[in-house]
């Protein structure tokens, strides 16, 4: 089975890995003698020059965070009968490491979210190539995106590197990738671009990724894709594999996505995702052979919101989106990345095929409406979802969530010891009928709570799965 994983690295990995070398470094005096390589006359080219400039700034990142066990192992029950066997105290140390990129003199460093978000109070250092290490403080951190900017606590200056245009690579340009795999140290692997605009990567809804086979292993996670100049085109970020280690197949986060969150991490204004008011789908094989496309590729607009961006530049239902600013889409999920690094203010072409015709439309980007007071509810009563915060599903809402539904209202947030998190609720869940009631608002959700039935009969949509819930009241 192939699985798609992060590339982060237990630290225990590299205690072990470390054992290893040393293992290796001290096997006899034979070791320690250096054989002098080929004249460097003979090697036709070198990427040494390029390592040169970019490898000094590529750090290691070492997260250590203390975690509270679960309820479970604090009950007095479990704790009596089977406490000598759990050996748990009441908080454990969760560690983890990964690689980061110095992207500014100041000592702004670029990791993913995944390395730094061990849970807990988390305590950060980053190693430089010249073994100096600092402690460093998450400034911004992002699920989505799975970046997360860091700053270092010292004094500067400190060795960086630029950002490259992600937008102009090609298929079989040579890069870099540099980072610290299985915790060994700094390792520098080369390859090509193997493929742009993959998608299904993740669930985001703005992500693309650069596909790579320069070689990507745990432990590489948040370092540093580069070019043949030695600037940044992308950040490591995740791997297919069915052993754990490289298959040739790496995913990075382009730079040009990565400079958005570190603009809003040194500025500390919050990333606001374009607007676009439409509805997207992706295109089937029957659709592309009844319009004509050359390809199985673009987006299906299915719905517009009449007074959104989209609806007023006269996007239609039923057109499909083959390409942004000149950029091809590859599906519906293309759109989103194409808009934010736009950004807000900005004017995009869309190139759209309407009934057989090619029509461009010009769209200003703008960002959603912000929700009144009367979109948002905190829940209470003598119901399942006591505790929980909804909101209907306004634009600015199921943007920033992913939210594709239509109907329902969805759940923000909760306190973890709340009712409906107890039941099993979660942050993201879409309500859509209580009892016979379909619900289209927080005002026909709050109507239904009121109710008093002998089984709460909840139907929610969670991602693409549709759940029904059956509760007992009281």
């Amino acid at each position: 089975m192939t699985d798609l994983v992060p590339v982060r690295r237990a630290l225990y990995v590299s205690a072990a890995l470390g054992t290893l070398v040393l293992g290796a470094l001290f096997a006899g005096p034979a070791l320690a003698q250096r054989k002098e390589g080929p004249p460097r006359a003979g090697v036709d080219f070198s990427y040494s020059p390029i390592v040169k400039k970019a490898a000094p700034g590529v750090v290691n990142v070492y997260v250590r965070g203390r975690v509270q066990n679960p309820p479970l192992s604090n009950d007095p029950f479990i704790q009596r009968f089977l406490g000598e066997f759990l050996g748990m105290p009441e908080e454990r140390v969760q560690s983890s490491l990964g690689s980061g990129v110095i992207v500014s003199p100041q000592g702004i460093v670029v990791t993913n979210t995944h390395v730094v978000k061990v849970g807990g109070t988390a305590e950060i250092k980053v190693a430089l190539a010249d073994r100096r290490e600092f402690d460093a403080k998450v400034i911004l951190q992002d699920e989505k995106s799975d970046i997360a900017v860091l700053r270092i606590e010292g004094n500067g200056p400190f060795p960086y590197l630029e950002f490259d245009d992600s937008d102009v690579l090609e298929v079989g340009d040579q890069v870099l990738a540099i980072g610290n795999p299985f915790g060994i140290g700094q390792t520098v692997t080369s390859g090509i671009i193997s493929a742009l605009a993959r998608t299904e990567v993740t669930k985001s809804g703005v992500q693309m990724f650069i596909q790579t086979d320069a070689a990507i292993n745990p432990g590489n996670s948040g370092g540093a894709l580069v070019d043949m100049t030695g600037k940044v085109v992308g950040i490591n970020t995740a791997i297919f594999t069915r052993s754990g280690g490289s298959h040739g197949v790496g995913f990075a986060i382009p730079s040009n996505l990565v400079k958005l969150y570190v603009e809003s991490a040194v500025s500390g204004r919050k990333i606001e995702r374009p607007w676009l008011g439409a509805k997207l789908d992706g295109v089937t094989r029957e659709l592309a052979e009844a319009l004509g496309l050359e390809r199985v590729s673009g987006a299906l607009v299915s719905s517009v919101s009449s007074r959104g961006p989209a609806a007023q530049a006269g996007l239609e239902p039923g057109d499909v989106i083959v390409k942004v600013d000149g950029y091809e889409v590859v599906d519906d999920r293309a759109i989103g990345y194409r808009l934010m690094t736009k950004g807000i203010g900005n004017t995009s072409r869309f190139d759209v095929v309407r009934k057989g015709r090619r029509v461009a439309v010009d769209i200003a980007l703008r960002s959603a409406p912000v929700p009144s007071r009367d979109d948002v509810r905190n829940l209470s009563g003598q119901h399942p979802l006591d505790g929980a915060r909804v909101a209907n599903l306004v634009p600015a809402i199921t943007d920033e969530l992913g939210i594709n539904e239509q109907e329902g209202v969805v759940i923000l947030e909760m306190e973890r010891t709340a009712v409906a998190a107890r039941l099993g609720f979660r942050p993201g869940d879409v309500v859509q009928q209580v009892g016979r009631t379909r619900i289209d608002n927080v005002v026909t959700l709050e109507a239904a709570l009121r109710e008093r039935p002998r089984v709460w009969q909840i139907v929610l949509k969670r991602g693409n799965q549709t759940l029904q819930v059956q509760l007992p009241a009281g």
